[in-house]
C-alpha cells in the first residue's frame, strides 16, 4: 500500500513561518497642529480626517467631507465640552 505524501514543512523538516502580527492601529486622524490664537483654541484637521459636512461661520458656506479646515473653540475650556466651530482655513486668516 503506497505512503500519504508528506506536507511540504514535514518533508523539509521546517515548520511554516508564524503568521504575520497585524499591524498596531494608527492613531485617530484628528488633525495636525493645535495652537491659541487671540482667545481661542485651534486645530488644523486634514483632508482624510475630515468626515462631516460643516458650515464656516465665516463665509456661511459648507466645508464638505474631504476639504482640509481648522476647528476652534475658547481658549481654556476642554475640547469635548465645547460647542467647536469649523471654519475653512482661509476663512479663520482673514477674520478679524
Amino acid at each position: 500500500m503506497p505512503r500519504r505524501p508528506r506536507p511540504r514543512a514535514e518533508r523539509t523538516g521546517r515548520r511554516p513561518p508564524h503568521p504575520a502580527r497585524p499591524a498596531p492601529a494608527p492613531p485617530p486622524l484628528r488633525g495636525g497642529w493645535v495652537r491659541e490664537e487671540g482667545g481661542w483654541t485651534v486645530r488644523s484637521i486634514s483632508g482624510t480626517a475630515a468626515t462631516k459636512t460643516y458650515r464656516c461661520p465665516g463665509c456661511d458656506q459648507e466645508i464638505v467631507p474631504g476639504t482640509p479646515h481648522v476647528v476652534a473653540w475658547p481658549a481654556g475650556d476642554d475640547e469635548e465640552t465645547v460647542e467647536r466651530r469649523h471654519w475653512h482655513t482661509g476663512c479663520w486668516r482673514r477674520r478679524v
